[in-house]
């Protein structure tokens, strides 16, 4: 059974961001089950959040999926975390914006928010969540196929 556009789109994410990862040293995980443990972190987190119809044209629908992407971090090598999540999400969303159509299933991609989060329970870790929106086209009968 072919992969939905949605999943085709999440995969190509990943693809995306796995050089960057590497780059940084840090660890590319999509929907983590469980915390990130020291050994992972750095890390780049990729959260599908949502995927919302937005227009149905005849039989094409145009969709708006949301995901965020967490740069995770702790101090490390005599870096500041802020320091190093901050260089990881700069990186990232660099890779996200270089892949201008993710072979041609992608309609637009735009960026929503960024925060900034100190971890309560470790004051040595910062994430940095980061919202993106990417805007894609489905036949109304068929998930799979591009409208």
């Amino acid at each position: 059974m072919t992969s939905s556009i949605r999943e085709r789109l999440l995969q190509g994410v990943m693809a995306s961001l796995a050089p960057v990862a590497l780059a940084q040293g840090a660890t590319l995980i999509r929907s983590p089950p469980v915390g990130v443990t020291r050994e992972q972190s750095p890390a780049l987190l990729i959260f599908p959040e949502s995927d919302n119809i937005v227009a149905r044209p005849n039989d094409r629908v145009e969709r708006h999926l949301v995901i965020r992407l967490t740069a995770l971090a702790r101090d490390q090598s005599g870096l500041p975390a802020h320091i190093v999540a901050d260089r990881l999400l700069v990186a990232a969303h660099a890779a996200l914006f270089a892949q201008a159509s993710f072979g041609g299933l992608l309609l637009g991609l735009q960026e929503l928010e960024c925060e900034w989060d100190a971890e309560d329970a470790d004051a040595s870790v910062i994430a940095i969540p980061a919202r993106y929106q990417i805007s894609y086209r489905t036949l109304v009968s068929d998930l799979s196929q591009q409208g």
